[in-house]
């Protein structure tokens, strides 16, 4: 009976979608367990949109968004890497890194990525600046698991503490199309954007496993 009472406190399930507005998960330790699995809408997508807001104090590597299928553990990776100013955008196992990132630490930042297939073109925003797109190539990413805290080295597993997510995250949407820059720009402004079609958080479906808090919002005060 005890160890059905862990389990339960452990992993905690949103069998039906949950509005997360206003909150947040809260991801408070290095750790090879802790994450949170988003369920998608969809299982095959030839184009992707995803957007978040994140603030963290590592200057390590660690991830953004975990996006794996069976046959690509990095079928769509956002990853911060150790130096500074480079964001890495994975598809399919294929890399692009932009540079130039002013990406600070104890800063909540806005992240989206946008990728299509036929073009096979990657391109970056942080807060609301656009990078240069890059080609990554990639075909169709079908039967996917998304995880948020951790990086998948395997689908759906094969976690690495040294790879832990350590902050916060919100706002988490992704779209099965690429939003054009004046829709990313609503998004980032809070302002009258469509949410999300895969994942969107003001009706999202989750698993959370470990210790990941779902906490209110730390909002300015005025």
């Amino acid at each position: 009976m005890a160890f059905l009472l862990l389990l339960v406190m452990l992993t905690a399930c949103a069998a039906t979608p949950q509005d997360l507005s206003n909150k947040m998960f809260t991801f408070p330790e290095e750790t090879q367990t802790a994450n949170v699995r988003l369920t998608t809408s969809g299982q095959m997508f030839n184009a992707v949109t995803v957007c978040l807001r994140s603030i963290t104090d590592l200057s390590r590597n660690h991830p953004l968004f975990s996006l794996a299928t069976p046959s690509a553990d990095n079928g769509f990776l956002i990853f911060k890497g150790a130096a500074n100013d480079i964001i890495a955008v994975h598809v399919v196992n294929t890399v692009a890194r932009f540079q130039g990132q002013d990406y600070k630490l104890n800063t909540w930042h806005t992240i989206c990525s946008t990728w299509d297939s036929e073009s096979g073109l990657a391109q970056l925003w942080l807060d609301g600046k656009p990078s240069i797109r890059k080609f990554t190539g990639g075909s169709n990413i079908t039967n996917p698991i998304v995880i948020l805290g951790q990086e998948q080295d395997s689908y759906g597993g094969k976690f690495d503490r040294r790879q832990s997510f350590i902050g916060m995250i919100t706002d988490v949407h992704m779209w099965d199309h690429t939003l054009s820059s004046c829709e990313v720009q609503r998004y980032v402004d809070d302002r009258n954007f469509s949410p999300g079609n895969v994942l969107n958080w003001r009706a999202l479906e989750f698993q959370t496993t470990g210790r990941v808090l779902i906490e209110n919002k730390q909002l300015p005060c005025y």
